[in-house]
Parts: structure tokens; sequence; C-alpha cells
């Protein structure tokens, strides 16, 4: 048995493929595991649970369906994702998380996050992170109509796309000291995260010990999951 972890699907409407690969997976690969958890930006953008978008209605009955076999899934909000609420989850049989979770996996202590907070040389962006955070402004939102929330969320996304243009991918990468201090502060080696689109497992030092970052990858051509078993902590990529 194995629990798996995926991030940064960006379903949406205009990509029938990615929804698709991610339907397959959960009907298969999926099916077979102890447990599955989502680390951020499941959708490409989310204006509430009350939005009557088909897709979401699709996605909850599939996860529900997982869920219903057997196999608990976990959400962690990601940067595109951070307003979806108890509606969905109940709708779709998610737990929601805190954005940082300390997991006991086979004996192995394991770290996961969305990985946002990790990119602290981006100023800019973590400043607009922990203003959309706060309860109040996302209250507010969220009562607006819907068609003025559509509006809002399709500007932010233009002017993250325009900001994004602007800056050096290092900037837009983890901080190595951020990680080392988060990983030091949960007492862990192992750390699993998304949000960067750059896949890969680093070697590092934090507790003066060996330590491990998996960054899943985003599913834009392929599919990306972390794979953690009492043996091994594997990044798979395959395709849809």
């Amino acid at each position: 048995m194995a629990t798996l972890f995926i991030a940064d699907l960006h379903l949406q409407t205009e990509e029938p493929a990615i929804t698709a690969g991610f339907l397959y997976f959960l009907r298969g690969e999926a099916r077979h595991a102890d447990a599955l958890y989502i680390l951020g930006d499941l959708f490409e953008a989310w204006i509430g649970d009350d939005a009557p978008e088909p897709l979401h209605r699709e996605i909850a009955k599939e996860i529900k369906a997982l869920v219903d076999s057997g196999v608990p899934c976990y959400f962690i909000h990601g940067n595109r994702d951070f307003l979806l609420g108890k509606r969905f989850a109940r709708e779709s049989g998610m737990i929601l998380l805190p954005e940082e979770q300390r997991l006991e996996l086979y004996g192995r202590p394991v770290l996961i996050l969305h990985g946002d907070t990790l990119c602290t040389d981006d100023a800019g962006y973590q400043a607009f992170r922990a203003k959309v955070h706060q309860p109040w402004l996302q209250k507010l939102f969220l009562a607006l109509p819907l068609f003025v929330r559509r509006r809002v969320a399709a500007k932010m996304r233009d002017g993250s796309k325009s900001a994004n243009s602007h800056k050096s991918m290092n900037i837009m990468d983890v901080n190595p000291q951020a990680v080392v201090n988060m990983m030091e502060k949960h007492h862990v080696q192992w750390l699993i995260h998304g949000h960067t689109h750059r896949p890969a497992v680093h070697e590092l030092i934090a507790n003066d010990k060996p330590a491990f970052r998996v960054v899943l990858g985003a599913w834009h051509t392929e599919g990306s999951m972390v794979k953690v078993t009492t043996d091994s902590v594997e990044l798979i990529p395959f395709p849809f």
C-alpha cells in the first residue's frame, strides 16, 4: 500500500485533457492507495463554493466516489483555490487541512504544504498573499454577486500573469533558508510541496541531518505524483 500526493492540476473547462487524466487517476491508481493528499491548486480559480460550475460538480462527485471506496482524501489550499470551503469539502468528502501539516507515514515524519509560503524572495507576492488571506476580506469578496467575483478574479489572474512575466525564475522559487527553517520548525527530514511547477527531489541539511525536499510537478502535459511507501518516497510522472 502507499500514500499518494498530487498538486497543481489547475483544472478548468478549457483543459479537458487534464480533467480526463485526473478522473482516470481517481478511478485507477488512487483506488489502491491508503490515502490521497491534494496539495493545492486543484482548480485554476475558485470564486466560491456557490459558483454553479459543472466541472466543480463533476470533480466533487468523482472524489466522493474515491472516498466512498475507502480511500480518504485530504486537501491543502493553494494560491489559486484558497477560497475553496466547507461546502465543497462536504460535497466531495475531502478533509480540509491547515496550510502546514506534519504526517507520520509508515514511521517516517513528513511535512506537507502547498509551497507558496516558501517563496519568501518574492516580496510582492507575499504581500498580496497576506492581504487576500485576511478573513474579513474573504468574507466581503464571497458576499459579492457571482458576476462581480468573476470579473475580479479574471482581473487578478491577468495582473498575476503580467507581474510574473517580469520576475526572475529564482525569485519565484523557494528560498533555501525558508525551507530549512520550515523543516526544523516541524522536526522533519522530508518535505513535500507543489506550487513552483519544478518537479525534483532536492537533498539538503536540516536539523543537522540529511534531508529531502520533494517538489510535485504541475499537470500540464502529464500527471505528477509522489508515492510514499514503507520503503521509499518516489516522485513519479505519468501520462494522462
